[in-house]
């Protein structure tokens, strides 16, 4: 966002309120507030004549996610003034910057003298049903998220005409909102940066351990010869890897092949949107598909309603699923899943799933998702990931991993997957980290990755653990731990025993590298404990196709027209994903999606 974002939207003075009796009084003006969004405080500026709210701006500078949260904040104002009502609907996936906006809104209603709760009850102008629209096409694209939006971009640079669906106000999907990391094994860019010693086959094993072997190997040696290449590719377009940063620190890989984009995946998902609207390409935002069309055994177009009530027939020579995962279809899952926390995005519904099972596709993995041990439960159900602040705890500071006995369990720097599997196996697979102040200082550093924000951080605090998620701190080791039910004593006794191998420079319980072990816990406090639970986003299972994309049906035979890429696809990295590996996959399945799908016209 620029430092001053100006959304403002005039009215005549005087306008009447449709289907309302009731009218406002203010005292004419122009006022201020404020109210805490996703990345922190939402500003606005709303001005009043003394019978209607003439502007709104959100004004100063804002941490809200582009592209998501930036979405309520451009979209609602004009609103807010054209129905002269606070009744307006929260924009979809973006309800903390909605509830922002409106809250921020309200307040200075009360400023002016107006009444906040008779604006809610003003209704809202219903959009009247707009007529079908027919769009032809070469190739439609449902799900503008990585897969979906690299599937345009390819598809547009070998001549196609492609319209892109997406259900939601906002593009980016899961891509948007992830660590922001991608893989680049074979690449150019990881030689010049110092790894020549990386392969395919190396980063095949690699994919086979992580993923227990259960593999689609045809999908995988896919992966690991064509995400080099890929990447390539998409430098060429204009994406940005950030190499000053340089690659990432993880177990789960044998070579550094792990690396963020500029910006990480907000900025990333925002150049990459800029690229496809350079296509020229239809992209439909607020269409959700609804059903494939199919004639004579092949899948020809799809249908879909706008959120303003068009109906569209969009006819293709083929059509292309990138709809993600089903995370949020809390019907579809099943196994470990249902004991996580869901950390996603809303979209995340299944919708491609459903509408391939549809036509006979077949589906294979649907009981896997790739679960991370670092969440907090922000709300019943729901988590925010500190994937970020943990490695800073772990790898810059002297935070320990302990369970709720207070002994610790695993190394702190092994693999997401293997602190997993010791997590799901604790009372309430919880586990908890404990942080002397200047390894908290650096954990707080990482949460804004996750999505959290210092206010809600001393929020947790405030609640003193009595409440989700348990964030605490005491002036001593036995007082933390004794707020959240830990052991004071043996935790006490622990972290002397992990000072002691600092100090010896070898972790004799679980081989925590030495390089992050550098510094000792502090012998006085505070200390802080927060809680470890198990989270999720995507889902591992999907639709099964051939090497060409093409979705095979329940007899393994292609479907014709129809083709798949993303987190929809599933196999490639078997029942868990490394960090990077998801968004490599999306890129690199929706480049040789479009392929295969512009080769089909022929």
């Amino acid at each position: 966002m620029k430092q001053k974002t100006l959304i403002a939207a005039a009215v005549a003075l005087g306008m009447a309120v449709a289907g309302s009796a009731w009218s406002a009084s203010y005292k004419a003006g122009t006022y201020r507030a404020s109210a805490q969004g996703m990345g922190g405080p939402v500003q606005v500026e709303v001005e009043f004549t003394d019978s209607a709210i003439k502007a709104v701006r959100i004004v100063g500078k804002n941490n809200e996610t582009p592209g998501i949260g930036t979405t309520a904040l451009e979209k609602l104002p004009p609103q807010i003034v054209e129905n002269q009502s606070l009744g307006v609907a929260a924009i979809s996936g973006a309800s903390k910057s909605s509830a922002a906006v409106l809250t921020a809104v309200a307040d200075c209603v009360r400023q002016a003298g107006g009444d906040p709760k008779a604006l809610m009850a003003v209704p809202v102008k219903k959009a009247a049903k707009k007529a079908e629209k027919v769009v032809e096409t070469d190739l439609a694209i449902v799900g503008a998220g990585g897969a979906g939006q690299v599937a345009t971009l390819r598809a547009s640079s070998l001549g196609k005409k492609v319209v892109l669906l997406e259900k939601m106000p906002f593009v980016g999907g899961a891509a948007a909102i992830n660590g922001g990391t991608v893989v680049i094994q074979g690449s150019k860019l990881q030689k010049e940066l110092g790894v020549k010693d990386d392969s395919p086959e190396i980063m095949r094993q690699d994919l086979l351990k992580n993923g227990h072997n259960l593999n689609d190997k045809g999908k995988l040696n896919l992966y690991v010869n064509n995400v080099g290449p890929t990447i390539d590719w998409l430098l060429e377009q204009g994406l940005l890897i950030d190499t000053k940063a340089g690659f990432t620190n993880e177990a789960e890989y044998s070579k550094p092949r792990c690396i963020r984009w500029v910006g990480g995946a907000p900025a990333n998902m925002k150049r990459m949107y800029s690229l496809v609207q350079k296509t020229g390409s239809q992209v439909f935002t607020g269409t959700r598909a609804q059903e494939l069309i199919v004639e004579d055994g092949a899948v020809v177009g799809v249908k879909a309603v706008g959120s303003d009530g068009t109906t569209y027939t969009i006819k293709s020579k083929a059509v292309l699923l990138t709809t993600g995962g089903f995370g949020n279809a809390k019907d579809m899952l099943t196994g470990s899943l249902k004991q996580s926390l869901y950390y996603g995005p809303v979209s995340s519904t299944g919708d491609g799933h459903k509408m391939a099972k549809a036509v006979g596709a077949k589906l294979q993995l649907m009981e896997y998702g790739k679960i991370y041990p670092n969440g907090v439960e922000v709300a019943p159900g729901i988590a925010k990931s500190t994937i970020w602040a943990n490695k800073n705890a772990f790898e810059k500071g002297s935070g320990i991993l302990v369970s709720r006995a207070g002994k610790r369990v695993i190394s702190e720097t092994a693999s997401n997957n293997a602190i997993k599997q010791v997590e799901l196996k604790q009372p309430d697979a919880t586990l908890y980290i404990l942080m002397d102040q200047p390894s908290f200082d650096a954990f707080k550093q990482g949460l804004y990755i996750g999505g959290i924000t210092e206010a809600e951080v001393e929020k947790w605090l405030a609640n003193d653990g009595k409440s989700v998620p348990q964030l605490v701190k005491a002036d001593t080791i036995e007082a933390a731990a004794a707020k959240v039910g830990i052991d004071g004593a043996v935790l006490k006794q622990e972290a002397a025993r992990y000072n002691g191998f600092v100090k010896a420079g070898k972790d004799a319980d679980f081989d925590r590298p030495a390089k992050f072990m550098t510094k000792a816990i502090f012998d006085k406090g505070p200390y802080f404990i927060i809680e470890q639970k198990p989270r999720f986003a995507t889902t591992m299972g999907g639709v099964v196709t051939n090497d060409a994309f093409n979705v095979l049906d329940t007899n393994g035979k292609p479907i014709k027209g129809l083709f798949a890429a993303g987190e929809l696809v599933g196999g490639s990295m078997g029942d868990d994903s490394p960090p990077g590996g998801n968004m490599g996959w999306a890129v690199t399945s929706g480049k040789l999606a479009a392929e295969g799908a512009v080769k089909s016209m022929k």
